[in-house]
């Protein structure tokens, strides 16, 4: 029978080779493991040079929905708001009806339906739930998966990101597209939609608070400016608030579009977008916001 000798001892060469395969398996296994535990920590990890974390909501907003091109069965969008067919497709209706009111519970609490998409990943599903969660702790709003409700969000990744103002009834569309809109901040942006809040910016009291410079807009995003007759029930403006604009939005020169009322210097940054916390500070105000019904 062939052998070899490895120092004193005569091995066959038949165990030798079995000696050999079961080595490659492992090191093969082992260099395997590592590869997924690479491709694990590369999902949850920012690529080196994402200045993801650096922008705000509405950067994050415009970034995501640049040239975006929708599918057939995708609601009309005007910036990231949907908006139905009939309707003026540069001035979205604000959610001040009964019709677009998410129901108040009998213990004072709104429950919001929902489903999530099986197109998420994991680490992508957990930025999404913790985007529903974050209002549970400040707010009267309980999203709450869904069981056999008529009414529920439907949260996918369509083409950019989106969602209509207030309930529409049935399965209502919000969309976070998994290229550019899973971040914390801009969930919490398009769910806010979702309840019936528009952006910060077009609250009927604005021009209180805030200079539009309509000469450094882009010509064909002034819409998003347009103020709307929203229910402000007595809530401060906030600069810092998830829903407001960064002060440079649409801008065609790097000037800004936005200048803060009365003092200009309080925001020589972009807003923040720091914390829902800062728009829905006091449990009672977003939930006296005459957007939920008995």
């Amino acid at each position: 029978m062939p052998h070899a000798t490895l120092g004193v001892r005569v091995i066959p060469l038949g165990a030798l080779r079995r000696l050999a395969i079961m080595f490659v398996c492992k090191v093969t296994l082992g260099l395997l493991a590592l590869l997924l535990v690479c491709c694990v920590q590369a999902e949850e990890e920012p690529a080196a040079g994402d200045s993801s974390a650096e922008l705000s909501v509405g950067e994050l907003l415009e970034r995501a929905n640049r040239n975006i091109v929708r599918d057939a069965d995708e609601p009309k969008v005007i910036g990231d708001i949907a908006v139905d067919d009939e309707r003026d497709e540069r001035n979205a209706d604000p959610c001040t009806s009964s019709s677009c009111m998410w129901l108040k519970s009998t213990d004072g609490k709104v429950y919001v339906p929902y489903v999530i998409a099986n197109h998420f990943t994991s680490s992508e599903l957990q930025i999404i739930q913790r985007g529903l969660d974050s209002f549970s702790s400040v707010t009267c709003i309980r999203f709450i998966p869904r069981s056999n409700q008529r009414d529920y969000l439907s949260i996918e990744s369509r083409s950019g990101c989106y969602s209509y103002v207030g309930r529409r009834g049935y399965a209502q569309t919000v969309s976070l597209d998994r290229n550019g809109c899973i971040y914390h901040n801009t969930v919490q942006h398009e769910l806010l939609h979702a309840l019936g809040f528009n952006h910060e910016q077009c609250r009927s009291d604005r021009d209180n608070h805030i200079r539009v410079a309509w000469e450094n807009i882009i010509d064909s995003y002034k819409y998003a400016f347009d103020k709307i007759a929203t229910l402000n029930q007595g809530t401060p403006y906030d600069y810092n608030s998830v829903m407001q604009y960064h002060r440079t939005a649409f801008s065609k020169n790097g000037q800004a579009t936005m200048v803060p009322i009365p003092n200009s210097n309080m925001l020589r940054t972009p807003f923040n977008h720091k914390s829902i916390s800062r728009e829905t500070e006091d449990s009672s105000g977003i939930c006296a916001y005459a957007l939920y019904t008995d």
